[in-house]
């Protein structure tokens, strides 16, 4: 079979609740949070994976409630967008003194271009592509969704309209020689996920 790449957006957060952007800021899972990233496991377990993880608290945490944690290796391109003077703010209060303020097309002050996130998610794809086997990624939002446009080799702006819950499982792959995506934001206790 060809191989596959499993995204794992990690578990609620407190501002993954609240709708706050959470980049750098390392904040822990909710009780909820836990929960979810168990349920996760239980729809992992038995595969074998290639297994990689953002070196931010939350996406390690859903990685070992998981399960997979035990051979996981930190991959620092695998953060989250650094979202600048934007931390920590909802895009409500932001539009509130700059109503066309978007993440996908606006100047983020103090962080990163949508252009710098993609090339550190271009350098993720390159290296799954060097890798035997499926590849299992614990990450974030907007770098999955980006990750995703990249792999299908569309812009990395089509990311905006990937939609990825919290605790999400996504699923690229190949058909045929094509890259594309697979399974996209299931969620546990859901309908089955593809592949298994």
């Amino acid at each position: 079979m060809a191989q596959q790449v499993f995204l794992v957006r990690h578990g609620e957060t407190e501002w993954s609740r609240s709708g706050q952007h959470t980049g750098r800021t390392d904040i822990p899972l909710t009780e909820e949070g836990r929960r979810q990233a168990e349920s996760l496991g239980r729809v992992l377990r038995g595969r074998e994976f290639t297994v990689w993880t953002s070196p931010l608290g939350r996406a390690r945490e859903t990685c070992g409630l998981a399960g997979l944690d035990g051979s996981a290796q930190i991959v620092e391109d695998l953060r989250e967008w650094d979202y600048g003077i934007y931390e920590g703010r909802t895009t409500h209060e932001i539009r509130e003194k700059t109503p066309a303020w978007s993440i996908w097309l606006s100047p983020i002050a103090q962080g990163e271009s949508l252009d710098q996130v993609a090339a550190r998610a271009e350098r993720v794809v390159e290296r799954i592509l060097a890798t035997e086997g499926d590849v299992c990624l614990f990450s974030h939002g907007h770098l999955l969704r980006i990750l995703a446009s990249c792999w299908i080799k569309l812009p990395p702006i089509t990311g905006r309209y990937l939609a990825l819950d919290t605790a999400s499982l996504s699923v690229l792959g190949y058909e045929r020689q094509t890259r594309v995506v697979r399974q996209w934001n299931y969620q546990p206790g859901s309908a089955s996920l593809r592949g298994q």
